[in-house]
């Protein structure tokens, strides 16, 4: 063979290579780390939001008294005003920490768990938006001891970064399924596989033996 013919089979090898290579390439949206890491920080964005305050209401003192109209301005924390984006948002945090380890089957389940935790913050918070007095009578009426009065309130910005939080992490979530096809698995299971095969395929001794029945394998 010439050497025209040796450096053009060596040069279609490299491209073939090339090739491979850019094939294998997992895009930066689908790495696993890239996408927990959002979830994880969404997931902790709506939870911040609740430790803020989500409504200022202001009392009737006509209604409330002289005494209890001195507390004019009732600050209401997001986890007041929605208990249950704090939970949710929890919800939501564990879970994307389990789709990192989690098998295929898994993924569909943390996926859908996720994606209907996020649901609920958003709507949690969409809620308190569409009827801010109602979201601050418990707290109001903690602090004056009168229930169902009336108070002007304003919403601060919470309620709407916790939707778009909300919003943002359904999306994110629903991104694990296309995402987890360039995901290789690395659970315990997988590995106690691993050992099997590598097991079978060298001799075996009464030590492999009695490893392969502990892991419900018949070494004969």
């Amino acid at each position: 063979m010439s050497d025209s013919g040796i450096a053009a089979g060596s040069t279609g090898t490299t491209g073939k290579a090339r090739k491979g290579r850019k094939a294998c390439t997992t895009p930066v949206w689908a790495r696993k780390s890239t996408l927990v890491l959002l979830i994880i920080l969404l997931a902790l964005a709506a939870f911040g939001t609740t430790t803020q305050t989500w409504i200022s209401a202001t009392l009737d003192p006509n209604q409330v008294g002289q005494a209890a109209a001195t507390q004019s301005a009732i600050q209401v924390q997001g986890s007041k005003a929605a208990t249950t984006v704090t939970a949710l948002a929890l919800v939501a945090l564990a879970g994307g920490l389990a789709a990192a380890i989690a098998g295929r089957i898994a993924r569909w389940v943390i996926t859908a768990i996720i994606v209907l935790a996020a649901a609920g913050v958003a709507t949690a918070a969409a809620t308190v938006l569409a009827d801010p007095l109602a979201a601050a009578q418990g707290t109001i009426a903690g602090a004056t001891g009168v229930s169902g009065s009336q108070a002007h309130v304003e919403v601060t910005l919470f309620p709407v970064l916790a939707v778009v939080a909300g919003c943002l992490l359904a999306l994110a979530a629903l991104l694990i399924l296309p995402a987890s096809r360039y995901w290789k698995t690395r659970t315990k299971y997988d590995a106690a596989g691993a050992a099997g095969t590598v097991a079978a395929a060298g001799p075996v001794d009464e030590i492999d033996s009695w490893d392969r029945l502990s892991r419900g394998e018949d070494p004969t």
